[in-house]
């Protein structure tokens, strides 16, 4: 009995419940909310929870922004809870507006590293077009290797 327990508190939520959970997150660039209604019905989901500041992270969005073309039926929507000016920067930097499939958002309530038990930046989580979970990576991970799980 006590194993089961334990399991339990050790499998992530996301193993447990393996469908695109309801959130709430204020999007860049002007905190308007996102909620998983928000989110494109049959296209494929990949949520990236990142950290401005972390080199790691840079590079991804390097390397997601350099072969956006791939991610052609696929929204990204990009995470962090850190402040929103930090997330501007970023967000500026990297000139997410100029890719609508990439929606950056800031989670105030820290949901998202609860739920998918974050312990790596980035951490990139894929859902199907049905909203499933399929797959998860932890730090640097090549582009084509996500692509795949699409």
């Amino acid at each position: 009995m006590f194993a089961q327990a334990t399991d339990a508190v050790e499998t992530p939520v996301y193993m447990r419940f393996p469908t695109i959970p309801e959130f709430t997150v204020f999007k860049a660039p002007d905190s308007t909310k996102f909620t998983r209604e928000d989110l494109h019905k049959r296209k494929s989901t990949v949520f990236v929870i990142f950290s401005p500041d972390c080199e790691h992270c840079q590079r991804e969005t390097e390397m997601i922004t350099q072969n956006i073309h791939d991610f052609k039926n696929t929204q990204i929507v990009m995470i962090t809870y850190l402040p929103y000016e930090e997330m501007i920067s970023f967000y500026k930097t990297y000139k997410i507006a100029n890719y609508p499939q990439i929606v950056m958002a800031r989670d105030t309530k820290f949901f998202f590293p609860v739920f998918f038990k974050v312990r790596n930046l980035p951490s990139i989580f894929v859902y199907d077009k049905k909203g499933k979970f399929k797959k998860s990576f932890e730090g640097d991970v090549k582009v084509e290797t996500i692509i795949a799980e699409l």
